[in-house]
């Protein structure tokens, strides 16, 4: 098994961010650092990340959170802020699936699925994910064509996405936003770039799973026939 894999299985992070970890001198095997990202793992190979060794997990897990704002989608934070791995309890361990900033809550799914972790985020796939929307200001046809169409950030071309169910509420318009890409902070740095400040931001649904009834805070166990959906991606 390839190292990458053999440390998304594990449990630990995804395949992309497991790259990281080797190309940085993190990783061990046999007690030797490895760079080489076709390095093969045999069943007798010791591997240590960050001088902790790991083996791939025996039993995967899957679970749906409904993200609240003030927390961050990372194991740990070097501000000290609250992270949604606060929310589960200590015996599981899982990772977050993407990502949801800050201030952003709704739909966020966690595992130690690496290989499918790595289907729903790699950007190949064009996964979909939709979010409620609240910005100041009222948008005008013009802007929701632009942004539709995919304007440039950070020097690349941001690919279409769709916008629906726009209504004005006062001096704010609410809508619906489906993107297939995962930018940092992509949503708000778009609306910025047109003067709108993003106040809500909730995601309700990635690639056709949806929230649902779940409470702010709460967390789930995915069902066999979500876990299948998912996988068949």
């Amino acid at each position: 098994m390839r190292i990458n894999k053999y440390i998304a299985s594990s449990g630990l992070c995804s395949r992309r961010k497991a790259e990281e970890l080797i190309l940085s001198g993190k990783v061990k095997v046999n007690g030797l650092i490895v760079t080489e990202l076709g390095t093969n793992i045999e069943s007798s190979d010791k591997v240590v990340v960050n001088n902790k060794e790991i083996q791939p997990a025996s039993n995967f897990i899957y679970l749906m959170m409904n993200k609240p704002k003030g927390y961050v989608t990372t194991a740990k934070d070097d501000r000290g802020r609250k992270t949604v791995l606060d929310l589960i309890p200590n015996d599981i361990r899982v990772y977050p699936i993407g990502r949801l900033d800050y201030n952003s809550e709704g739909l966020l799914l966690l595992t130690n699925d690496g290989e499918l972790t790595n289907k729903l985020t790699h950007p190949k796939n064009s996964i979909g994910k939709t979010y409620t929307v609240k910005v100041e200001g009222i948008l005008t046809s013009d802007t929701i064509n632009k942004i539709k169409d995919g304007i440039y950030l950070d020097g690349e071309k941001l690919r279409p996405c769709e916008i629906f169910e726009v209504k004005q509420e006062g001096k704010f318009t609410k809508l619906k936003m489906t993107i297939y890409q995962g930018k940092n902070r992509q949503i708000r740095r778009v609306f910025e770039t047109f003067n709108h400040q993003v106040i809500l931001l909730k995601r309700t649904s990635i690639a056709g799973l949806k929230l649902g009834s779940l409470d702010r805070g709460k967390v789930r166990t995915l069902t066999n026939k979500e876990i299948t959906y998912l996988k068949s991606l």
